[in-house]
């Protein structure tokens, strides 16, 4: 499983227009809806806020990764959002986040899930990735840097 194979360009958000939290969480669960991958965004918006009340999906290094697993989904489904000017995510930190992957799965497929955090972890940790996908000018530049990462596999 590859990260640039789960992420669709149509469910990349080039910048988020969210300055919270709350609104970021929204703006996933709006456009995941609209997308007609979930069927009730208020349902995911629950789980998401539900597990940002366990501790902060903010990593550190400008980096969030919401997730949660939500009833009746198919697979995996993984979005990508952008803020340049920062959003306060309660980041590990202390730091504004930047970059978000947001990440569903069913309820039934917890090993998927957790491999695809890692994935996305590990990917992240790389300063030279943040900065790529930070500078990058759209969706089609955002996926070739995240499919270039996972070729380099560094």
């Amino acid at each position: 499983m590859k990260i640039s194979e789960l992420l669709d360009d149509s469910l990349i958000i080039d910048e988020l227009e969210g300055v919270t939290k709350s609104e970021v969480l929204q703006e996933f669960s709006k456009l995941l809806y609209d997308k007609n991958v979930v069927n009730d965004k208020d349902a995911l918006a629950r789980i998401l806020f539900a597990r940002e009340s366990l501790g902060s999906t903010g990593i550190g290094d400008g980096v969030a990764i919401p997730h949660g697993k939500l009833k009746g989904l198919a697979g995996l489904v993984l979005a990508f959002g952008r803020s340049r000017k920062g959003v306060e995510f309660d980041s590990l930190d202390g730091g504004k986040a930047h970059l978000f992957f947001l990440l569903i799965a069913s309820e039934d497929a917890p090993g998927e899930h957790l491999k695809a955090l890692a994935r996305i972890s590990r990917m992240l940790k790389n300063s030279e990735v943040r900065d790529s996908l930070l500078k990058a000018t759209d969706k089609k530049e955002i996926r070739t840097i995240i499919a270039k990462r996972e070729e380099d596999g560094r």
